[in-house]
């Protein structure tokens, strides 16, 4: 099982954990939500639980709750720009069946 971050995206959250001055790495988990099912939450990890899937990509830790984990196995997540305004994290999640039409919650 793992959870993996390209290196654009890994680089994104160093800078980030930097600016911040303390973290353990990228939180990532899901909450029930939207029209489809779940939702992504990313945040910071400023600790890790006993319990919880830690993974490194680029030098970057990725924490994940076992709950979460079945739902997120096998996931890349980028950091991308859409033009100068947009920015934010892609989610490429080989276990979503369905997402909603405005693309912000999915099932598994």
């Amino acid at each position: 099982m793992s959870v993996q971050l390209t290196e654009t995206a890994a680089r994104h959250v160093a800078t980030e954990i930097a600016k911040r001055g303390s973290g353990e790495g990228l939180r990532v988990s899901t909450k029930k939500s939207g029209c489809t099912g779940f939702a992504y939450v990313v945040d910071y990890a400023d600790h890790v639980d006993a319990d919880d899937h830690v993974f490194e990509s680029h030098g970057v830790k990725v924490v994940v709750d076992p709950v979460t984990l079945p739902q997120l196995d096998g996931m890349v997540i980028d950091f991308v720009r859409t033009n100068l305004l947009n920015e934010g994290f892609e989610f490429r999640n080989p276990n979503v069946k369905e997402m909603c039409g405005c693309g912000e919650s999915f099932s598994v």
